[in-house]
């Protein structure tokens, strides 16, 4: 089995083989170009983000600067997405993002890892597991998501939170590491901020 075969099923691999480094470097100078894009650029962000991400729907948007290890071809959209300056997605592995996610700004997602034992640690070598983030999580500025994680359909990550373990669907999680504080509930839909209410009849 090649490196870039490892790399792809998940096992401990060499990140600097010359096949793995050839394919990633192609990722990297695109990425390079698509930050160099202007703020109105609509149209080439959309094209970027539709030939270069593995899956990507429609309506999506991305404040510049952007940093993705392989450029975000390893990553997965869906559609109406809107990702403030700065995400950071390690996505070495790949990331699966559901319809209508919210990203704060400095927000990480990470799929690699290293390993603890000393000796693998010392060549260099790394693993690499998927991330799920579930349609219409808001994930709050600075958080950052590491490998392996599951994130449920509307959840809310609070902003500097570290996730190290699954969130499930309607939770509001904070912390660090993150923890479920509560449910999403019938106070959420009255107020919007501490005691501000929402105001239904002008929305």
């Amino acid at each position: 089995m090649t490196q870039y075969e490892r790399m792809i099923n998940g096992l401990l691999y060499d990140p600097l083989d010359q096949e793995v480094i050839k394919d990633q470097v192609c990722w990297q100078n695109r990425l390079w170009e698509f930050n160099q894009l202007r703020p109105a650029d609509y149209d080439a962000k959309t094209a970027y983000m539709k030939e270069v991400f593995a899956e990507c729907g429609d309506g999506n948007y991305i404040e510049l600067p952007f940093h993705a290890n392989w450029g975000g071809h390893n990553t997965h959209w869906g559609s109406g997405i809107y990702a403030n300056s700065n995400l950071t997605l390690v996505d070495d592995g790949h990331i699966y993002i559901g319809d209508k996610v919210m990203f704060g700004p400095n927000v990480t997602v990470v799929t690699a890892a290293h390993p603890v034992e000393p000796g693998l640690r010392a060549r260099g070598l790394q693993y690499n597991k998927d991330v799920y983030i579930g349609e219409n999580a808001w994930i709050g500025a600075g958080a950052v998501i590491l490998p392996g994680v599951h994130i449920g359909r509307n959840a809310v990550i609070g902003a500097g939170s570290i996730v190290t373990a699954d969130i499930p669907d309607n939770s509001v999680a904070v912390g660090n590491p993150c923890r479920v504080m509560r449910e999403a509930g019938q106070r959420d839909r009255e107020f919007f901020f501490k005691n501000e209410r929402i105001d239904w009849e002008n929305l």
